[in-house]
């Protein structure tokens, strides 16, 4: 816990743990990252892009290496656990593989990404897709609240915008990736778990709807002659609630709702919602999003007014690799514990690493399913049968 309270000193703010992509506490974060990497005895660097990695040799060094990773940056008003724990608990596997005098088959590669938050410019996981191989160019031209582009940022940091294709790694050199990271959510605190098994991230539908009603005098029109925005949104906000729920593994949220003309004494012109539907199983989340679309259709019709739909996001899920999820399977029981698999409705950095090699995540538990938030907390305990089973699955992985 020392190295993540070290790490949570390092805020772009006061009195708050806020610590942006490419910002000076970023800068400050990895600077202490390289030192915690080098004590373990991980040769070490920062890369182009600002992620910190760190690397030890096998007795084979051709072998294809492993990789631990997770991310370094926050969002604003932030927990000191969500990204952290996964990369300081690689550090400690390391650091218990040297101890106990076990020399790995492989290389073992340690990685704290920088931009996984997409909390200062419109990216995201831009730091582990640039590893996967898969950076966009266009990306350098994003610009944050203040108007500083990720180019300028980026040369700002001490990053060259012209090398980013150098972090591309080869599929053929890498065995897989594990990410330990809370749950940020509620589910093992409710059954009592400390830790749990991600069977796959869930894929993630998004869409824009605008509902086109009529402006009138909120006193004047009757009833039973409005066509009423709001009324109608409101409606189908109910038929995404209904609709998220049938299914265990469903979920639906309308985030945003914007009322024009926003009047007391007028009645709704228009209402602009957002739909973002997740599931683990993509043919299930386009049959609840069909399924959703329609019924809105239907409470357009009845109550007299337009409904349009700009879907902006079609993104699949990703299974983990189920020859790592048995490794991790198999360390969880050996502690004593059930393996409880869970699907994971946040995104992660093994999102864009499932392109470069396969991929496994473990869970812990977190206080109140609360992440994001200053309030984010977990138990050393609960950490420290993480850090045993993630030991134990490096261990079998590169024996």
């Amino acid at each position: 816990m020392a190295m993540l309270d070290a790490l949570a000193r390092h805020s772009d703010e006061p009195g708050r743990l806020t610590r942006l992509y490419l910002s000076k506490a970023h800068r400050a974060a990895a600077e202490e990252t390289l030192g915690l990497m080098q004590q373990a005895g991980l040769r070490s660097h920062i890369d182009t892009l600002g992620s910190v990695v760190g690397r030890l040799e096998g007795s084979n060094p051709d072998a294809p290496a492993l990789l631990i990773g997770s991310h370094i940056d926050t969002v604003i008003d932030a927990g000191r656990y969500d990204g952290t724990l996964g990369v300081v608990l690689g550090i400690v596997a390391v650091e218990a593989l040297r101890e106990a005098g076990i020399v790995p088959s492989c290389p073992i590669e340690v990685i704290a990404f920088g931009d996984e938050e997409n909390a200062r410019f419109p990216t995201n996981l831009s730091s582990s897709y640039a590893l996967s191989g898969n950076y966009r160019s266009e990306w350098l031209d994003g610009v944050d609240q203040d108007g500083v582009t990720l180019r300028d940022a980026l040369t700002g940091f001490g990053g060259d915008p012209a090398r980013i294709g150098e972090i591309a790694r080869d599929p053929k050199r890498y065995r897989g990736y594990l990410e330990v990271h809370i749950e940020q959510g509620p589910q093992l605190e409710a059954e009592g778990l400390p830790v749990g098994l991600v069977s796959a991230i869930n894929g993630v539908s998004r869409a824009r709807m605008s509902v086109i009603g009529e402006a009138g005098h909120a006193g004047t029109v009757p009833m039973t002659m409005r066509r009423d925005a709001l009324a109608a949104a409101a409606e189908m906000i109910g038929a995404v609630e209904r609709t998220g729920a049938i299914r265990e593994d469903t979920v639906a949220t309308v985030g945003v709702a914007k009322v024009q003309p926003g009047a007391i004494n007028v009645i709704p012109a228009r209402v602009d919602l957002t739909l973002d539907a997740r599931s683990p199983d993509d043919a299930v989340r386009h049959a609840m999003v069909a399924d959703i679309l329609a019924e809105c259709e239907a409470i357009a019709e009845k109550r007299g007014v337009t409904l349009s739909v700009e879907p902006f996001m079609d993104s699949p899920a990703t299974p983990m690799d189920r020859a790592l999820i048995g490794l991790l399977e198999e360390s969880v029981r050996e502690t004593g514990l059930p393996a409880r698999h869970l699907a994971s409705g946040a995104g992660h950095d093994a999102v864009a690493m499932a392109a470069l090699c396969p991929v496994a995540m473990l869970f812990v538990r977190c206080k109140g399913g609360i992440s994001h938030n200053p309030a984010e907390s977990i138990t050393v305990e609960d950490a420290d049968v993480a850090a045993r089973v993630l030991i134990e699955t490096v261990r079998k992985i590169v024996a």
